[in-house]
């Protein structure tokens, strides 16, 4: 499991898929997995039994998980996809940087 490059809130571009071209807010970052959940993209549909007589069954529409190579992380700056590196900060904090602009993510 290598180090995650995106955080939840993160704006990413899907690069790759059915979804390829959409921009999306990450909702949940499945590190164990390598995939992160984008809001409303790479939609599902699941059949879901009732639970009780207040939560109904039907046909619900959820989020799937995507794998990380197949987003990119959009630059806050420039707002295009960028790729992401890690600096070291003169007080020792360690940050996300783009590498595209060079500018501080997080």
């Amino acid at each position: 499991m290598a180090k995650a490059n995106l955080k939840k809130g993160d704006t990413v571009l899907v690069i790759a898929g059915k979804e390829r071209g959409k921009t999306g807010k990450v909702v949940r970052v499945l590190r164990d997995d390598d995939r992160v959940i984008v809001e409303r993209i790479n939609m599902i549909k699941r059949h879901q039994k009732p639970a009780s007589a207040q939560q109904p069954g039907g046909i619900v529409e959820k989020e799937a998980p995507l794998h990380v190579s197949n987003v990119m992380l959009v630059c806050p700056s420039t707002n295009k996809p960028t790729r992401v590196g890690r600096k070291q900060l003169a007080d020792g904090k360690r940050v996300r940087i783009s590498r595209r602009s060079g500018e501080v993510v997080d």
